[in-house]
């Protein structure tokens, strides 16, 4: 196992980020931090690193500790034992709640079933 990796290409490889790609664009905003200081994309990363960073998907943040460093993506398993999960309960627990909020909100246009649905509430075939 190489000894450091670049920041972003980790972050990808332990399926932090879906693409390396916004990975290093959040590096290069200075989302990703280490000790405090952002983190640039082609930043070392070794064993024992704590990283804070952004939920890519939603509010809050995450503090993970560095384990083993990896150069490819890997299953979400093997990822998951790359590092350790050192996130607060209470923004995991915002995160999940954002998550079923998100899902039950609609999305875009109304399916034919949907318009169907709505017509029949309001009464326009009555």
């Amino acid at each position: 196992m190489p000894e450091s990796d670049r920041a972003d290409k980790w972050l990808w490889a332990v399926r932090l980020f879906k693409t390396r790609g916004i990975a290093a664009e959040m590096c290069a905003a200075g989302k990703v931090k280490r000790l405090g200081h952002p983190l640039k994309a082609s930043s070392s990363l070794h064993a024992g690193d704590v990283i804070e960073l952004p939920f890519p998907e939603g509010p809050g943040w995450r503090v993970v500790v560095v384990i083993d460093v990896i150069q490819q993506r890997v299953s979400a398993p093997q990822a998951r034992a790359c590092y350790e999960e050192r996130t607060a309960a209470d923004a995991l627990e915002a995160q999940r709640l954002w998550h079923e909020t998100r899902r039950d909100a609609p999305r875009g246009r109304p399916t034919k079933r949907d318009r169907r649905d709505i017509d029949r509430i309001r009464g326009f075939f009555q």
